[in-house]
């Protein structure tokens, strides 16, 4: 019987007070960063945007795989010096990040630039940033003296969606077209999170949210916004 009720607390999913329980740093057979991206982009909607985005994982979504922060951290970090991993900053929240494997946005850029002006200019930048290029970031000095683009070219990248104003004289590393993604992810992370809260004593078992049926406001497969609210700490 006591072993019972422990299966159960265990499966519980519960809102985070002052603790966080430790997660199960095998889940779904990720046994290492590259493979648990992997998995997490597996559960990414591709159809949701018409196969124009490049699947998305939020880097805090591989905490709720692995326990420790600073080895998921670090093998990110190596993932992007090694020219295979990109990572952007996303605007609805200082430490949300959003990774993407280097060559699945290399292709939906160009995907999205076929026949348009700015091709060239994408291409070069591209060539620029991967696979030597693991910042954030640019400013405008590195962009004319080290990357060698004219304003006018960096008004054109701007343009595409592969960079945003930061704020004068410097610019973020973007994903095209992910306004759409920005706001679905936010709407069901709120629906998800309000399921969790409505529910007796705001716990809920984690197979039954995910066997849930969603509402018009959760977009995303279920295991993507529960790999969020874990990861960020938002339930435990």
């Amino acid at each position: 019987m006591n072993r019972k009720r422990a299966l159960m607390i265990a499966d519980t999913f519960c809102l985070t007070k002052r603790r966080r329980c430790a997660a199960d740093s095998q889940a779904d057979g990720a046994a290492d960063i590259r493979s648990s991206l992997q998995y997490l982009m597996t559960l990414f909607s591709r159809k949701l945007f018409n196969d124009s985005l490049p699947p998305v994982v939020l880097k805090h979504q591989l905490y709720s795989l692995h326990n420790d922060k600073t080895a998921v951290d670090k093998q990110v970090n190596e993932l992007r010096e090694n020219g295979e991993l990109l990572m952007f900053q996303l605007g609805f929240d200082s430490e949300a990040y959003a990774l993407v494997f280097a060559e699945d946005y290399r292709a939906k850029v160009l995907q999205g630039e076929a026949g348009r002006g700015t091709l060239g200019t994408v291409e070069k930048f591209l060539a620029k940033l991967i696979p030597n290029c693991s910042d954030l970031s640019f400013n405008k000095e590195k962009m004319l003296k080290e990357f060698l683009f004219t304003d006018s070219e960096i008004t054109q990248l701007v343009k595409s969606g592969v960079l945003t104003v930061r704020d004068a004289g410097s610019w973020w590393l973007s994903i095209p077209n992910s306004g759409k993604f920005i706001k679905y992810f936010i709407k069901g992370r709120k629906a998800v999170l309000g399921m969790v809260k409505k529910s007796k004593y705001g716990e809920i078992l984690k197979n039954e949210l995910e066997e849930r049926r969603t509402t018009s406001q959760v977009k995303f497969q279920m295991k993507y916004h529960i790999h969020d609210l874990i990861g960020a700490e938002l339930v435990e």
